[in-house]
């Protein structure tokens, strides 16, 4: 086996958070794919906002904050075409910033592992770039030959090592959807859905359809669905605490990070941010809100083949042929099991942007930090940590 290739910092993950990080060990005259190396499972640029569903515009998701640098681009989230859906405005907008500042995103490249080995880590990766069948005959890749003879065998991912001093993991959550288990969800004749599965509402035309979830994403999809439907039900697992102004204000901003930063430092399972901060009410929502839309149900007890079920004093039933579940999202951290960074508590200890378990790893977009100006913060601060270490 060849010796893996060495760099000073690894960073997984090329979305907002792993951009910033990028950004500013550029500015510190780091060079991508000689000092650094930036690993992304995705196909191309735009972080999770590419797996988004298309009827999704800035103006009605989350403010998604400039990456630090974007002014000298002359572009601006503040000032993009709101008319286009946002997947497509970010993923333009990133990829740009990744060009300008010569970032040499390596992708699509899925880590498998990291690992300790010595003083160094060693990252073990996949290309994910479908291989033509002759090239990958070529290389070896084909693994065993299946059992039947109507499905060829497929060519394996070509594997990647490479050892490095730091790393920075930036993978945010989207490829960790997170579904809470009910009674009788296995029995369910229907459609289970997560957020990170919703493509279009054209998709549920004429069925009936239960939106599991108290944020924005879960209110979102009750007002798309809301003339495509037949049958819409809301639930939620706590009350919806709705705030009577359009935007999230500061103070509110502020407890929601505070909440997040206690339980990264203290080692427990993220909190979700929704419930530190309420739901601030649009014109939209506001709107939805008078009209008896969105107006959300208790949690249901159980679920049957075609319907949820509430038992108890109040009872009562809503069919179903879809149940969506906007539950939310856990950090993607799979990857560094090997490490044996997760403490009792369900989390990772975290502080500054660093796991205060081992010097070496640091957490963009974590916690605190998940927010976009968060992120662009964090990539300062974590940068400036690894600099004065290296």
């Amino acid at each position: 086996m060849t010796s893996p290739e060495r760099v000073k910092v690894v960073v997984i993950g090329a979305g907002q958070a792993g951009l910033s990080v990028a950004y500013y060990l550029r500015r510190f005259e780091l060079v991508a794919d000689e000092d650094f190396v930036m690993l992304d499972r995705a196909p191309g640029p735009g972080g999770a906002w590419q797996h988004r569903w298309s009827s999704l515009r800035l103006g009605t998701a989350h403010r998604v904050n400039d990456l630090p640098g974007m002014a000298e681009l002359g572009i601006s989230f503040d000032t993009a075409d709101r008319t286009l859906p946002a997947k497509e405005v970010v993923a333009d907008y990133y990829a740009r910033f990744e060009q300008h500042f010569d970032l040499r995103v390596r992708r699509p490249m899925n880590v498998r592992t990291v690992a300790n080995e010595g003083v160094d880590l060693l990252v073990q990766y996949e290309d994910l770039t479908p291989q033509p069948v002759e090239e990958a005959k070529a290389k070896g890749l084909f693994g065993r030959r299946r059992k039947t003879f109507e499905e060829p065998p497929t060519p394996s991912a070509p594997q990647h090592r490479l050892t490095t001093q730091f790393l920075v993991n930036a993978t945010g959550t989207w490829g960790s959807p997170f579904v809470p288990y009910y009674p009788g969800m296995a029995d369910f004749a229907g459609r289970h859905l997560h957020t990170s599965d919703y493509v279009d509402a054209a998709d549920f035309r004429d069925q009936h359809v239960v939106v599991v979830g108290g944020g924005t994403s879960a209110i979102g999809f009750m007002l798309e669905l809301e003339e495509v439907a037949a049958g819409l039900t809301w639930v939620s697992r706590r009350p919806i605490d709705w705030l009577d102004r359009q935007e999230l204000d500061l103070e509110g901003a502020s407890a929601a990070v505070a909440l997040q930063d206690e339980a990264a430092r203290s080692g427990r399972a993220l909190p979700s941010v929704v419930s530190g901060t309420g739901v601030p009410k649009s014109r939209r929502i506001a709107a939805g809100i008078e009209r008896g839309l969105l107006v959300a149900r208790p949690m249901f007890d159980r679920i049957e083949p075609d319907r949820v079920v509430w038992d108890g004093d109040e009872g009562g039933m809503a069919r179903a042929d879809a149940i969506i579940w906007a539950t939310g999202f856990r950090p993607d951290l799979r990857h560094l099991s090997p490490l044996k960074l997760r403490e009792k508590a369900g989390g990772i200890t975290v502080g500054q942007g660093a796991s205060w378990n081992d010097p070496r790893i640091f957490l963009a977009g974590y916690g605190p930090q998940a927010s976009t100006i968060g992120a662009n913060r964090a990539g300062r601060m974590i940068a400036r940590q690894i600099m004065a270490m290296l």
